[in-house]
């Protein structure tokens, strides 16, 4: 599946965002700035690295149900 439309590609980065927020949680660090500082600065979370990874959880919530529908 090839994404082209502006909001196929919003919706991926902040699946891959979570993933990587996910991995953060579990302990994995990366160089340069964290999933979690991203996050944080540009969906407006506040607070600890597992409590951002609920708030965001919350907000991909209709992505994920969408996702779910569209692969029946």
């Amino acid at each position: 599946m090839t994404l082209t439309e502006p909001n196929q590609i919003m919706q991926y980065r902040m699946l891959t965002l979570r993933a990587g927020l996910r991995l953060e949680v579990k302990g994995l660090r990366r160089s340069g700035r964290s999933f979690y500082a991203i996050i944080k600065k540009e969906f407006g979370l506040k607070g600890t690295r597992e409590s951002v990874l609920a708030q965001f959880d919350e907000m991909l919530a209709p992505l994920d149900q969408l996702k779910e529908i569209e692969n029946v």
